[in-house]
């Protein structure tokens, strides 16, 4: 079971909204706008936006647009992202964020050396003295999304509590708990899926690979691994080791190939992309698919996780979870195979003042649904008082189809 939370990404039918009511956070003020390459004008996506000294934040969009909201007034936003120079930008209602990439200087360059191995296991043992040391309530926006070839047919979406508590190498502790969800499901019957994997809001507890240390980083599953130094970057304004880690000895399941990027001053892991290794099929499908029809035929394509921490104060926390699957699915003694894709997002939108534990009775479990009692996609300002990601065009789009049953 280690193993298989390591990339178990979607429950394709999901959506329970537990009964935890909190006063209305009436976030009264909102900045909108879109963040591109000051180069090119491309959209970037996945940019962490946020208000400087405060813990709200959002990430943009596939088409680079965000919302945030706050409830206080918002002088200016901060944009990060990969390989691009902080950018702080005054605050309005349509806001164009221009990024410039950050260059690496050769005397910067020349100073990134060393054992990538060693590296990364003085970042491993510094993980009490960089993390949170105290439990952390925070609230979280959840989106998972199911395509088959090209076109939508599940959406859900949810606000979310997260207990975290302190980075002690355990996750036992630590629980979620939704506060609002929605769900649509496409009503063609050629649409249904009986293919079960496991997902949920739960993801950013279970995946949260340097707190949960069994998923990728035993000591027993290090030794199966080959690393290597590969050329610096910047995350924000900060330095970047870049360690590649890959397969090199066999196991009795799937490994993984990942690019570990670990803040050069700190030793914190900034962020972390781990791809499970496809070249054992029957391996990766044990990892990643719970149940299915006997006569459905199950084929693993791609399984992708991201994850995001972002450095505050001197401590690190977990602050966006991203997990993609492709796979393909046939019914025997059908020609052709029926192509999907599953898509997992979770962004950190702000912390609660006081770290309550969740009670046990409101706890999101591991095998728990979440399609039970959320209801369908009605209302327009059905997140006004809350920060989510916004929905690109295409998937605007496809919850309007949806709607109509097409």
């Amino acid at each position: 079971m280690r193993k298989v939370l390591a990339l178990i990404l979607l429950s394709l039918f999901t959506c329970q909204a537990l009964s935890a009511q909190q006063d209305t956070l009436r976030l009264g003020y909102t900045v909108q706008g879109r963040v591109v390459d000051a180069q090119s004008g491309r959209a970037l996506e996945s940019v962490h936006v946020s208000i400087p000294g405060r813990h709200q934040a959002t990430v943009t969009n596939a088409d680079g647009d965000f919302t945030l909201k706050s409830d206080r007034p918002i002088p200016e936003i901060l944009c990060s992202c990969l390989g691009y120079r902080s950018q702080r930008q005054k605050a309005g209602t349509d806001v164009t964020v221009r990024m410039h990439r950050e260059s690496l200087e050769l005397k910067e360059a020349s100073i990134i050396s060393g054992d990538p191995k060693s590296i990364v296991l003085a970042a491993l043992d510094r993980i009490w003295d960089t993390y949170c040391t105290e439990p952390e309530l925070l609230e979280c926006f959840y989106r998972e999304t199911l395509q088959k070839r090209s076109r939508y047919t599940y959406v859900a979406e949810a606000v979310a509590r997260l207990y975290k508590n302190r980075y002690d190498g355990s996750v036992l502790r630590d629980a979620a708990a939704l506060e609002k969800s929605r769900i649509l499901v496409s009503q063609r019957k050629t649409d249904t899926l009986s293919v079960k994997t496991m997902g949920g809001p739960t993801q950013a507890i279970t995946h949260d690979v340097v707190k949960n240390r069994d998923i990728l980083f035993a000591p027993e599953d290090l030794q199966l691994y080959q690393f290597r130094m590969e050329t610096p970057t910047y995350i924000g304004d900060r330095l970047q080791f870049v360690i590649g880690m890959s397969p090199a000895l066999p196991a009795d399941y799937a490994l993984y190939n990942c690019k570990l990027y670990i803040d050069r001053e700190y030793l914190t892991f900034t962020r972390v992309e781990a791809s499970l290794d496809m070249s054992d099929k029957a391996k990766a499908t044990r990892m990643i698919l719970v149940r299915k029809p006997l006569t459905l035929r199950f084929f693993p394509e791609e399984a992708t996780i991201v994850l995001n921490y972002r450095l505050s104060e001197g401590k690190s926390r977990l602050e966006y979870f991203r997990s993609t699957m492709r796979f393909a699915c046939d019914w025997r003694k059908r020609l052709f195979k029926t192509h999907y894709t599953a898509v997992n997002e979770l962004v950190i939108t702000d912390v609660r003042d006081q770290a309550t534990p969740i009670p046990r009775s409101e706890r999101f479990r591991l095998k728990e649904t979440l399609n039970d009692k959320a209801p369908e996609f009605q209302d327009p300002d059905f997140w006004k008082d809350y920060n989510i990601i916004e929905p690109s065009e295409s998937l605007e789009h496809a919850i309007g189809r949806l709607r109509k049953g097409k």
